[in-house]
């Protein structure tokens, strides 16, 4: 099986290319760094200092490919060129390959080099000195740390930087990436919490619409006819308040979308676009009852509650009339509210089976509404059939909530 060698840069090939041919160049003067007649030149003359020249530019070919290998060749044939005439770009490459093997090798040679060649230049300078007592002898430490320490530091440093900025920049990407997350969600949140009040401003209004057109077709009497279309023209009316103040809502910059507290829940033309409150629930009753509902209503009195829990609790009351009126049977419907232990109950009970008259059909977002609109206040939230004493009823009820000082808790 062939070995596959690693591909090298091309940057790296123009680097190897270039100290090749400036080695060259001054083999061809005749510019070398030693005289032939030095203790340490075994081999004497212009050929040998060819070798290592040759295969310190293969190095520097692999010196981001292969880079642990590159050092180790350049190793031995920086001593081969040591014993030669010498060339210095033999020399030069040697230290470019040494800066390469930190920056490019792996994380435990870059930590390591830097140790090893550090150690090297101290006993490079003191066990020569030691041995021959001559100041000359410090040259050679101070040439081991200017070949080998100094790149190797250098690349060490780069590295460093290097990875600092690769993590701000992963950093960076990771706070954008979940500031996407935040606006996505908030989105999310902005577009249920606009079709919770779509459904329950305008659902009210057109089962109510549905259940008397469908009464109005069905019997052939003038006085009920005239009553039903009545009851429509309101509902249409109100319905388009709503829709009014919701566009308004929608359309205003001003950043203040909190409901206000004290103010009349129904808008005719011209009205402001404020939320609905609590003080509008005898005005949604009446409503009801001009709907058909035989409604009773049990708010108390009290001071006012913080703008989220009225404008939530309201819109459980209208919903769940709203589910009355398409789908309770004949019977009175109750309202109750109760403030106590830090808490609003809400309860709404209305006949629960079968109807003579029309039926609007339903899809359930009623009730996804309300529960949400009390899991958002920490509330809790339950809707379903139950057995009273008289008869079957179908009961809502919530409790949401309230801070000691008046605010949400």
């Amino acid at each position: 099986m062939a070995v596959r060698l690693p591909r090298p840069h091309r940057f790296d090939l123009y680097v190897g290319l270039t100290g090749l041919l400036g080695g060259l160049l001054l083999w061809g003067i005749g510019l070398g760094l030693r005289p032939a007649g030095q203790p340490m030149v075994l081999l004497p003359g212009a050929w040998p200092l060819l070798v290592p020249l040759v295969v310190m530019a293969g190095c520097e070919v692999l010196r981001r490919a292969a880079p642990r290998t590159a050092l180790l060749t350049a190793t031995a044939a920086l001593i081969t060129d040591t014993v030669t005439q010498g060339n210095l770009v033999t020399v030069l490459m040697y230290t470019d390959v040494m800066y390469a093997a930190v920056l490019y090798g792996t994380p435990a040679s870059a930590r390591r080099i830097p140790w090893i060649t550090g150690l090297l230049t101290v006993a490079g300078t003191i066990v020569p000195f030691a041995m021959w007592r001559e100041p000359e002898a410090l040259l050679i430490g101070v040439a081991t740390g200017i070949v080998a320490f100094a790149p190797a530091s250098t690349g060490l440093i780069v590295r460093n930087h290097r990875e600092a900025a690769e993590s701000a920049r992963l950093r960076a990407e990771q706070t954008a990436l979940l500031a996407e997350m935040d606006r996505v969600q908030a989105v999310t949140a902005e577009r249920a919490r606009v079709a919770r009040e779509l459904h329950d401003m305008v659902a009210n209004h057109l089962s109510a619409i549905a259940i008397h057109s469908t009464a109005a077709l069905s019997l052939d009497e003038p006085q009920t006819t005239r009553q039903a279309l009545g009851v429509i023209r309101e509902n249409s009316v109100a319905g388009l308040a709503e829709m009014r103040r919701l566009i308004g809502i929608l359309r205003d910059d001003s950043g203040d979308t909190e409901p206000r507290t004290g103010l009349s829940a129904s808008l005719g033309q011209g009205g402001s676009p404020v939320a609905p409150t609590l003080d509008g629930l005898g005005a949604l009753v009446r409503t009801a009852r001009a709907n058909g509902l035989d409604v009773t209503l049990d708010a108390g009195h009290g001071e006012a509650l913080p703008a989220p829990v009225e404008l939530a609790a309201y819109r459980i009351v209208q919903e769940s009339l709203t589910n009355a009126l398409k789908h309770a049977g004949p019977g009175r419907v109750t309202v109750a509210l109760l403030r106590h232990n830090g808490s609003l109950d809400i309860t709404v009970t209305s006949p629960y089976g079968d109807r003579d008259g029309p039926r609007a059909p339903g899809s359930g977002a009623g009730l996804v509404g309300m529960r949400e609109r009390a899991a958002l206040l920490d509330g809790t939230f339950e809707a379903g059939p139950q057995d009273s004493p008289e008869s079957r009823i179908w009961a809502v009820r919530a409790t949401l909530p309230v801070g000691e000082d008046g605010g949400v808790s």
